[in-house]
């Protein structure tokens, strides 16, 4: 009787015991071959250092179809395990912000949040009984991330690829949503909680664009980051402190100290985003003349991009995958939208930045290539379809190719560049040859001056300047990037312009998380109806019959058992 007492009380510590540790430490196994309910180390190192609350408003709540259902609960159990590693510090809560509310108060609430988070309403089915009349639901596909007086938008579906309205289409559009679900969040949580924001500047003195056409870019930047401008011609050097300064579309050419000051920066470490065209070629020119030449816009930037590992080409990239323009008539009335080549639809690469992301409009876009540059690794970033083609400048363009339909036998270039990255060790263009003037100004600014980075840096070169532009409407204003004036269709320069900017200043990587690839494993839908029936008696018929002869056997071996 004494052992028996003190077995129990044993088990009943025991229990005491994994109850709490299970209460203190939690784990799971994840058994997914692409790790899908994982989260990445960056992800991990950011929510343990939250020293205080960060609540999180998810505006999904309701009644969904399947496919959408399926991502809901994928986001709540993504939260969950957010929430376990941020050591509470993390709360969320589901909600929808229209229910209840009118057409008026609803109308209000959609502009609000587009306003100031960058959401917009998604149109779904919402589901019913059989037979009954399909109606439309409004959702709101994103989230807001609250910390102390900071509040970041998060729209889930910005700038995702998107495949079409088949349920098929939408279960794989729904499955890359839910895999850059933990870079999306996560990256609101960090711009929210950032105690510091990067520098970022945007250069002026060489006839950069300026004004309503950057409208969205200089609110982006302001947004995000501490912004300033910087006047190239007017500052004795690029201060290092700058972290990542922007050069959007010059149109004057770069004298030697202009590239001196540009080449110190990056030897002190400093990223640069180019967005140059070579060639002349201008949306506005089109319309006005109803025609021009394109021609070089002698930039002076050749040796300076060369040394670095890039080559931007005198051409101009066509692509049957192309944005539309309003087919115009010789008097000079609008007809049918046509599509037109100048204007590619560039794909992403694999590269986290612009992996998954939907088309990238571009505007009479040269083409890139890559040169030998000893430690210097270059990834293609956008690249155009697998029907281009290139020309070479000077070249007339006009409303003609508008009116005839492109010849499909010459569109036969697959996949040419428009935008790289380049990472690695960059050498000075100007060892050796530095001038005493410009030295003596960068010492008594207490300037170093190298002849490399001596470390791995980065920029991006993109051959194309008006990818980060916004095109003007009289009656709405600027609009946002990559907008379509005619068609109001937005494509994803946006998503990629501000992964460009968190890849070179961020140093947490997070933007890595993007890179993340969940397989979709669908049901084949004709195997599905052909093998119906059987695939129904397995799974219902088979459970039962198994319990019947259990109990039969059970039954039976009892009443062997009580006959002796």
């Amino acid at each position: 009787m004494k052992n028996q007492k003190l077995f129990w009380a044993v088990v009943v510590l025991g229990l005491i015991l994994i109850n709490f540790l299970a209460a203190r430490f939690h784990t799971r196994a994840d058994l997914t071959q692409e790790k899908r309910y994982s989260l990445s180390a960056p992800t991990k190192r950011l929510l343990g250092s939250l020293k205080e609350p960060v609540r999180i408003d998810v505006f999904l709540k309701g009644d969904y179809p399947a496919g959408f259902t399926r991502f809901v609960r994928s986001t709540e159990e993504f939260l969950a395990e957010m929430k376990e590693y941020g050591r509470g510090n993390i709360q969320y809560n589901f909600f929808d912000p229209l229910q209840g509310a009118d057409d008026s108060a609803s109308t209000r609430i959609i502009d609000s949040l587009q306003f100031y988070y960058n959401l917009s309403p998604l149109v779904l089915q919402a589901p019913g009984k059989v037979g009954d009349e399909q109606t439309q639901k409004l959702v709101l596909p994103g989230a807001v991330v609250h910390y102390k007086d900071t509040a970041v938008g998060v729209n889930f579906l910005a700038g995702q690829k998107s495949f079409g309205t088949e349920p098929e289409q939408l279960a794989q559009l729904y499955n890359n949503v839910e895999a850059s679900l933990e870079y999306n969040l996560l990256s609101a949580v960090q711009k929210a909680t950032s105690a510091k924001k990067p520098v970022v500047a945007y250069a002026l003195g060489n006839g950069e664009a300026w004004g309503p056409q950057v409208d969205d870019a200089v609110r982006t930047l302001f947004s995000s980051y501490n912004f300033d401008t910087l006047n190239l011609q007017q500052t004795p050097a690029v201060p290092p402190v700058i972290d990542a300064l922007v050069i959007l579309k010059p149109t004057i050419r770069f004298s030697d100290r202009d590239k001196q000051k540009l080449d110190n920066y990056v030897m002190n470490g400093g990223k640069l985003f180019w967005m140059v065209e070579n060639v002349y070629a201008e949306f506005d020119s089109l319309y006005k003349s109803a025609g021009f030449i394109a021609f070089d816009r002698g930039l002076n930037l050749e040796d300076l991009l060369f040394n670095y590992g890039v080559r931007i080409n005198q051409t101009l990239l066509q692509d049957r995958q192309s944005d539309q323009l309003p087919q115009v008539s010789p008097d000079g009335q609008q007809q049918r939208l046509v599509s037109w080549p100048y204007f590619p639809v560039l794909n992403g690469t694999q590269h986290p930045i612009s992996k998954n992301l939907d088309g990238v409009r571009a505007m009479f876009p040269t083409t890139i290539d890559t040169v030998e540059a000893g430690g210097i690794k270059k990834t293609a970033l956008l690249q155009s379809s697998n029907n281009a083609r290139v020309l070479q400048v000077p070249t007339r363009i006009d409303f003609e190719a508008l009116q005839i339909a492109p010849d499909e036998k010459q569109f036969t270039q697959r996949q040419v560049p428009v935008a790289y990255l380049l990472e690695g060790d960059f050498r000075s263009l100007y060892t050796g040859r530095m001038p005493r003037e410009f030295v003596d100004t960068l010492r008594s600014l207490k300037i170093p001056v190298k002849t490399s980075v001596g470390e791995s840096s980065k920029m991006i070169v993109v051959s194309d300047g008006d990818i980060a532009m916004n095109q003007f409407s009289p009656q709405s204003g600027a609009l946002p990037m990559g907008t379509n004036v005619f068609t109001r269709f937005t494509y994803a320069n946006k998503s990629f312009f501000t992964n460009c900017l968190e890849y070179l200043v961020n140093p947490s990587d997070i933007l890595q998380t993007r890179s993340k690839e969940f397989s979709l494993r669908l049901l084949d839908p004709r195997r599905t109806a052909d093998e119906k029936r059987k695939w129904q008696l397995i799974n219902l018929a088979l459970p039962l019959l198994v319990v019947v002869l259990f109990a039969g056997l059970f039954s039976t071996l009892r009443r062997k058992r009580w006959a002796r």
